[in-house]
This record gives structure tokens, sequence and C-alpha cells, in this order.
């Protein structure tokens, strides 16, 4: 008889928001696959839980996930849990749970925190309809490209991002997005919880010369099809149009006052946007 996978779900922050469920699977399963084994066993030692703990990364994910199906197969009981939140999301536990169904072993979530559901609905944004990319990427172009793949979505925008590229992250969402409303949400659960809204030229002047920590999420409102000021933008970048109105033999200034104009900003929000953008380089 098989055994079963298990999807435990942890606290992201805050330790007593783990489940009564999951303290009670993580104690009777034969062994727990985990990304770190001294975070985890940080956890279980706090809860008091003696258990055998394997790492389950990115960096072996195939063979063990290989190793650990075969132990499902002799009847072991399995669970997988990430360094902190739900397993599987944004992280290296996908290949084992669709290993889990090609040999036909059960697979079972014990539900729990996930950081960008919590983000999103302390954001104050919209949250009929949400779209989770995950990680923007880290180079710029990649960043850029991904972001116009999505700015049509008529849904609440959610990323996560690191502290070290945020403000970057946001001078790229400005251009790409078109100014919209949307909230930084930094170290949900934790001590330090911080949520930060305004719209994005007014988070660039927030972030950009302020050191952040801590594990971040970005929830940014939908596009709103019946503002003018996007019509500009479904074709070009706040720094495409100044260089076209610069062709047109308008001084920087001007150039810079009409641009603004059209995408609904303020001069100095588009200043700051673009010198933002520029200082981050290609990376």
């Amino acid at each position: 008889m098989h055994g079963t996978l298990y999807l435990v779900a942890t606290p992201i922050g805050n330790l007593q928001d783990i489940t009564l469920r999951a303290l009670e699977t993580l104690k009777t399963v034969d062994l727990i696959a985990c990304e770190d084994t001294r975070h985890t066993r940080k956890l279980l030692t706090h809860f008091h839980i003696s258990n055998k703990l394997v790492s389950y990364h990115e960096h072996n994910e195939a063979d063990r996930a290989e190793e650990l199906a075969r132990l499902l197969q002799d009847g072991k009981n399995i669970a997988v849990v990430s360094d902190a939140g739900t397993p599987a999301i944004c992280d290296p536990s996908y290949r084992i749970v669709q290993k889990a169904h090609e040999i036909g072993v059960k697979v079972v979530s014990i539900p729990g925190a996930v950081a960008f559901v919590n983000g999103v609905i302390v954001s104050g944004l919209p949250t009929d309809a949400i779209f989770f990319g995950g990680f923007l990427p880290s180079k710029k172009g990649e960043r850029r490209s991904r972001l116009g793949e999505v700015k049509t979505i008529p849904a609440t925008l959610v990323f996560y991002e690191s502290p070290h590229r945020l403000a970057k992250s946001l001078a790229d969402c400005a251009e790409i997005l078109g100014v919209r409303n949307a909230a930084v949400a930094r170290e949900l659960t934790k001590m330090h919880e911080e949520i930060v809204r305004g719209n994005l030229a007014e988070l660039i002047e927030k972030f950009a010369d302020k050191p952040t920590k801590g594990e971040i999420v970005l929830i940014i409102e939908r596009e709103k099809i019946q503002d003018s000021r996007f019509k500009i933008q479904d074709s070009k970048t706040l720094a495409e149009r100044l260089k076209e109105l610069e062709s047109e033999n308008l001084d920087r200034k001007a150039a810079l006052k009409k641009a603004a104009k059209e995408f609904g900003l303020s001069k100095s929000e588009a200043y700051r946007i673009l010198q933002t953008g520029k200082n981050s380089g290609q990376k």
C-alpha cells in the first residue's frame, strides 16, 4: 500500500500561525522533506517535534524527487514543507507532486499561510480577481518584458520582490504599467510588518533612497481602460514618448512636461521615474 504525500504550510513569520493539523501531520509522518534542514529544525524544536528531515531544494530536486517517490511507493508517509508559507508556491515542490500523481500516490494539502494572499488582503486593492506572477525577473530587460505581458490582465497584479531590487522594479512598473495605485507589503506577520500604499510614482519616491529589508509582496491595481492617460502607454513607455517628443524639436523641459501630462503624472514624478530607470542600468 502506497504512502501519502502531505504538502504542509508553515508560518511566514509568526510561529503561532501554524495550524493544529500541520503540527499533527509533522509529528506523525515518517519523513519531512524541506528546503533547509536547519531552518525547519528550528520550527520543529519550537513545537517539541522530533522527526527525520531530508533536504529537498532546487539544486537536488530531480534526484530527491525520485528518492521520495520510491519511499512513497514503499508505504512511507512524507510531508513536504518550504522555509516559509505554502510549499509549491515559488519553491521546488512541483516535481515531487507531479511524480506522486504519476505513480498513483495520494497528495494531501495541509493549508496555512501564503504571503501573496496576505499581501493582497491588507493592501486595500480589489480582491475580486488576482493574478500572482511569482518573482519578477532580476534582469531589467526580462522584467520589463514580463510586465508588458501582464499589463492588460483584468486583475490586481501581485509579485514577490527582493529588497535590493524594489526601487528598480517600481520604476519599471510605473513606466510599463502606468502610474497605478499599488502597495508594498513588507515582513508580513513579523515584528516589523509594514504596508506602504500610494501610486507607483509615490512609492518610487518613498523607496528610492530608503534601505529596505525583509521579504516583500508588491501589489498593483489593474489597468484602468477608461482612463485616457493609458492611451499613449498602450504602445510606448515614458522614456520612449519623451524621446519621440524631443525628436519633434521640443526642448527637454517642454518634452518632459508634455510626456508627464500624457501619462497622468506630475513633472517631478515623471523625472523620478526616468532617473530611477536610468540608474538601474541593464540589470
